[in-house]
């Protein structure tokens, strides 16, 4: 990618964008190079706050989404995107012409174990490792 052009946004969406969402953007945003791709999230209902037993496991690997808000996934949101990543919102995600669209089958986290709330980030961070790497965007 050229590093001149502007970096490529990636939209991780899921229902509540309280969970999946929030672990997978903001392990993006740690491993890909931000003049490269950045990731925002957003959900088709959002919720008030990241799910607690998810804003745990994400400090174990040096993120706080104590205080981040869960928002509405726009079509705005999308329509610039390189790349959407829906998470279990099946129909409810909008299919925006022109954009690449994937769908990651992860479980989700919400009044689940801390330790299975671990497996979840880990699976994701995996997902998101080889993603970074498949668009050499580290």
């Amino acid at each position: 990618m050229n590093k001149s052009a502007p970096p490529a946004r990636v939209v991780f969406a899921c229902v509540a964008n309280a969970g999946r969402s929030q672990m997978a953007a903001a392990l993006f945003n740690q491993l890909a190079d931000p003049q490269l791709a950045q990731a925002v999230s957003a959900g088709t209902r959002p919720g008030t706050k990241v799910h607690p037993e998810v804003v745990t496991v994400m400090r174990e690997v040096n993120v706080d989404l104590a205080g981040v808000k869960p928002q509405y996934l726009t079509t705005d949101l999308t329509k610039t995107a390189y790349i959407v990543i829906t998470m279990g919102c099946g129909d409810e995600c909008p299919l925006v012409p022109g954009v690449e669209r994937d769908d990651w089958p992860v479980e989700d986290p919400k009044d689940k174990s801390v330790e299975v709330v671990r497996r979840i980030r880990e699976e994701i961070r995996t997902r998101v490792e080889a993603l970074v790497k498949e668009r050499r965007w580290a």
